[in-house]
Parts: structure tokens; C-alpha cells; sequence
């Protein structure tokens, strides 16, 4: 009897138990909610990490220019040869959100820590962006030029008399699909060339740029073109504007004691054409400010002119850009490819009123009143991360020295790059 009951028992069990399992089977098995997925990706664009709908997006890029600088028949003594850390930047840009993108760029080259830009976006759409932070005030044809592309080692005598980052607010867009592109801002103001965090008066620089591409839309090679006008004004005190050579040198600068107040305006028209493997870009800036010496309380508006015209051809057949370069055959000599070769050449000039002498606000036989520069130059684009460059620039003047005229500037730069 014990034996039969302890049997069915058993039986029971294995009866029940398959039940379950039978029961469990039949009803639908809920799957575990997924976690958001994250992806990763890395080219030659740098590496990237993104959210599942792609409003979360972080983005790591980085430049690095090695450079070597030589003056040759520097009668003056006034360049010393040496090698240089250029640039070294990480870059950190992304997204926020859908309509939120952000830029923090530090700079350690030149053996100095600065921000060149930290700025946060909001994208409405194509016509409309806000951008408030630290960046590159809308004037300046190839100042807005990024660093990587170039297409001489330095800058031309004309980006001198923009401002280089400034602290403010800033509304763009593109309307016509492109055709038209405009950029209002209101900005804390810095000196020609200068780069500012914050302020050192009250007073403010109001920017402004109109960009036309008539022809974007078609498909004849005068879609590559483009013109538009650039300026600012504002009332601004402090340190005066002073100028150097494509050599980094510098050539004008003010007496001492002698500093800016009163009004400042800049104007700067620009043209661009890129068609294939021909770019070409040329451009005026004017910049105009009031100048007092602290001993006296008159002021006297100097203003000083810059212009500047480039040409660039790929040998190799490669698309010109503005905004950047893609190698058509990267660097593989075991598939007989080179990369892109680039010719370059520019000529360009900066000069000053005859005031800033005949008033005694600058020294002729320590500035020069005009360098007038033209130069060549050779681009080698190993891929579309590497890049060598080299480029010579002469530059003469016009006063500047305590016999007459400064000796010319023959500088020859090479450089090794690295931008992803």
C-alpha cells in the first residue's frame, strides 16, 4: 500500500509539473525590453558616438601642424629659423538633442592653453541658427576658411585686419536652398586680428555678412561661384590694432601711449570660384578706428586697406572646395596612387594712412606704411587626413626702417598635417 501511494504521488506530480510546463508553453513569451542602442563609428571624418535616433550624437576630431619656418636673406635679423607646434586642437563637437549642437575646441600649439572656440547652437532649420558662445565673427573671406584647408601655410596680408574669435550671439541661415546665406551678430569687439574672451569695455561690434551663389542650383561650371560683402561697427577703447607679415613678423604697430577710442568699422567685400580642380578666392578689408594718444583727448579716425587674391589647381584632378578637400586616390603605391597635388599662388598687400606717421601716432622708421607680398606654394595631400605643405612668400615695404625702407621678407614655410 505504501509502495502504490508513494507511486501515485509521483504520478501526480509529473502530471502537474507537465501541466505547467504545457500551460507555459502555450501562452506567448514577453521579451525583455531592449536598451537603447548606441552606435559607434570611426573614418576619416574622427570617431563618433551616437544615440539609436541620432539626437545624442558626440563627434572627437582632432589637428595637429607641425611647421618649420625659415627667413632667408634676412639682412635684418629680424626672423629666427626655427620649428614650431603650429596647432595641436581636440575637437569635441555634437548634438544635444534634435535641435541643440555644441563646439569645444582648446588649442595648445604655440606653446601656450587657449579656447579658439566654445559655442552651443540651436538649429531651428536650414534658414535659421542660433549660435551664442566663443567663435569666428562673420567677416573675412579666408579668415572663415577652416585651418586644414588652406591653401597656404599663413594667412594673406587681408585676414589681418578682421577679428580672429570674439565672445557673442549670433543668427545665420541658408534661404534659396544655399543661394542666399546671411549672418547677423552682436559681438564684445576685439582689435584687428584679435581674439577675446571677455570684455574690457561697454561698448559692442554689430557684424554682419550677405553670401550670394546665384548658380548653385545648376550644373554649369558657374554654380562654383560666389560674391558677398561683410562688415561691422561698433565704439571700442583699449589696446590699438597692429599688423604682421605672412611671415608672422611683425611690420606696423603703434607708439606707445597711443590707443584706440571712439568708433571702429571694418568692411570687407569677398568673390570666391571653385570649379573642379580650380579655386580661386579674392577679397578686400577695410578697417577704420578712432586713435587718440592718452596725453591729449583728440582723436583722428586711421583706417588701413588689405587685399588679397588666391588661385589654387589640383594636378591631380581632384574637386576644389572652400570647406574641404577628398583625396580621389589616397596614397597607395602598391595600387599606383599618390594622392592630390596641389599648385597655389596668391598676391597680396596691407597698407596704413599716411596720418598714423604725419600725426605722430607711429614710428616710420620702426613701421612700414605698406608690405606688398606675393608667393607660391605646393600642397600634397597624402589622404584626406595628411597633408604636406610648403610654401615661400616675399614680401617688400615701404618704410619701416631708419635708413628708408625695411629689407624684404622671404619666408619659407613647411608643414606637416594631421586633421581628422
Amino acid at each position: 500500500m505504501k509502495t502504490y501511494t508513494t507511486w501515485l504521488g509521483a504520478v501526480a506530480v509529473g502530471f502537474l509539473l507537465a501541466s505547467g510546463t504545457a500551460g507555459a508553453q502555450g501562452k506567448p513569451k514577453e521579451e525583455a525590453p531592449k536598451p537603447a542602442g548606441v552606435k559607434v563609428a570611426a573614418g576619416s571624418d574622427g570617431f563618433a558616438f551616437q544615440s539609436e535616433s541620432g539626437d545624442f550624437k558626440v563627434q572627437i576630431r582632432g589637428l595637429v601642424q607641425a611647421d618649420a619656418r625659415f627667413y632667408a636673406s634676412d639682412k635684418g635679423k629680424l626672423g629666427t629659423d626655427t620649428f614650431l607646434l603650429r596647432r595641436a586642437r581636440p575637437i569635441v563637437t555634437g548634438s544635444a538633442g534634435k535641435y541643440f549642437e555644441f563646439n569645444l575646441t582648446p588649442d595648445f600649439g604655440g606653446g601656450q592653453a587657449v579656447i579658439q572656440d566654445a559655442y552651443a547652437d540651436i538649429k531651428f532649420n536650414a534658414a535659421a541658427r542660433l549660435r551664442a558662445g566663443k567663435f569666428k565673427p562673420p567677416i573675412g573671406l579666408e579668415h572663415l576658411q577652416s585651418d586644414p584647408i588652406l591653401p597656404f601655410v599663413e594667412r594673406a596680408l587681408a585676414a589681418s585686419l578682421v577679428p580672429n574669435r570674439d565672445v557673442g550671439l549670433q543668427l545665420s541661415g541658408d534661404l534659396g536652398g544655399g543661394v542666399v546665406s546671411y549672418a547677423v551678430g552682436v559681438f564684445n569687439g576685439t582689435a584687428d586680428g584679435g581674439s577675446v574672451d571677455l570684455d574690457v569695455n561697454d561698448g559692442k561690434d554689430a557684424v554682419g555678412r550677405l553670401l550670394f551663389t546665384p548658380f548653385k542650383k545648376g550644373q554649369s561650371p558657374a554654380s562654383g561661384l560666389s560674391f558677398g560683402i561683410a562688415g561691422s561697427s561698433g565704439k571700442q577703447s583699449g589696446a590699438p590694432s597692429a599688423y604682421r607679415t605672412g611671415g608672422q613678423l611683425s611690420f606696423f604697430s603703434y607708439a606707445t601711449g597711443v590707443v584706440a577710442e571712439g568708433d571702429r568699422s571694418r568692411l570687407a567685400p569677398e568673390l570666391s570660384f571653385f570649379h573642379g580642380p580650380v579655386a580661386i578666392i579674392a577679397e578686400y578689408a577695410r578697417s577704420k578706428a578712432g586713435i587718440k594718444k592718452t596725453a591729449t583727448s583728440e582723436r583722428h579716425s586711421i583706417e588701413a586697406r588689405g587685399w588679397q587674391a588666391t588661385a589654387g589647381f589640383f594636378l591631380t584632378g581632384d574637386t576644389a572646395s572652400f570647406s574641404s578637400v577628398k583625396v580621389k586616390k589616397p596614397f597607395d603605391p602598391s595600387k599606383g596612387q599618390w594622392g592630390g597635388f596641389e599648385l597655389v599662388a596668391r598676391v597680396n598687400a596691407l597698407e596704413i594712412d599716411d596720418d598714423a606717421f604725419s600725426l605722430g601716432l607711429s614710428d616710420i622708421t620702426k613701421s612700414a606704411r605698406k608690405a606688398t607680398a606675393w608667393g607660391v606654394g605646393f600642397n600634397w595631400y597624402v589622404n584626406n587626413n595628411i597633408r604636406q605643405a610648403i610654401s615661400y612668400e616675399r614680401t617688400s615695404f615701404d618704410g619701416g626702417a631708419a635708413t628708408g625702407d625695411r629689407p624684404d621678407e622671404n619666408a619659407l614655410f613647411i608643414r606637416t598635417q594631421l586633421s581628422f
